[in-house]
């Protein structure tokens, strides 16, 4: 570690990703952004998923001011976040033949959706299993991983595919493996991860796209403003009433 304090060190190499993410994401950020935009101009629905902490992520984008109404988390009980107990339960179910086409045959989503699976490894049974059941129903999918891990570790479905190699889009946090960014000389391990910041960011990067693709095509993007700013629960209201019937966390 350098002579600059840590969190310094730290919030600059959460710069650097955004950077990188920025400048060698710009394609695919664009791409996901106008593949929502068609989800919702044909009448889909939009869904997110993530486990364990990637599932921050996913939460990020649902019943968010400034974010898309539309978007619903595809819940999977004992994976979303990190309040399971024991907590290496969550970890364990994500290893599980299986859960994933049990979840999605129990799940709303249907043919002409989009859905986004967010897994930093991306070599975990559930979310190899969830693109593929997810793609076999019809349903567009969009990997948000670090490409990083399918060549550095091992994966952990029996077919030895990661996310990543089942995904009509895949964007790629950049994340290093092990997903810490400092290492200090009287520390043992390296610490401080930036994944959390890192795959948030990359989505809202996306979930802006979606919105201004869909004003620049006439379509007014269907977004909800916050509760805290006056008018904002009678807007909401609308958005609800007109959208009501892909909205799935009201219910």
């Amino acid at each position: 570690m350098s002579d600059r304090a840590p969190a310094g060190q730290f919030l600059d190499a959460a710069i650097d990703l955004l950077r990188r993410v920025r400048d060698e994401e710009a394609d695919s950020i664009a791409a996901a952004g106008t593949l929502l935009a068609d989800t919702v101009e044909q009448g889909g629905r939009l869904f997110a998923f993530g486990a364990g902490h990637s599932s921050l992520a996913a939460q990020d984008l649902v019943y968010r001011a400034g974010g898309l109404a539309l978007m619903n988390l595809l819940a999977v009980p004992g994976v979303v976040g990190v309040d399971v107990m024991p907590a290496p339960l969550g970890s364990a179910l994500e290893r599980v033949d299986g859960l994933a086409a049990a979840v999605l045959d129990n799940s709303p989503l249907r043919a002409g959706d989009a859905l986004l699976i967010i897994s930093l490894s991306g070599r975990n049974a559930l979310p190899v299993e969830m693109a593929l059941h997810a793609r076999a129903l019809g349903v567009k999918v969009i990997g948000v991983t670090s490409v990083a891990y399918a060549s550095e570790t091992k994966s952990r479905h029996s077919s030895g595919t990661f996310l990543k190699d089942h995904c009509d889009l895949v964007l790629d946090s950049r994340i290093a493996v092990g997903d810490a960014e400092l290492t200090h000389d009287k520390v043992p391990a390296p610490f401080a991860p930036a994944s959390t910041v890192v795959t948030s960011a990359l989505l809202q990067a996306v979930m802006a796209t979606t919105a201004t693709t869909l004003a620049d095509r006439g379509i007014e993007p269907p977004l909800l403003r916050s509760g805290n700013v006056d008018g904002g629960h009678d807007w909401n209201a609308r958005v609800m009433e007109q959208y009501g019937d892909r909205i799935f966390y009201r219910h």
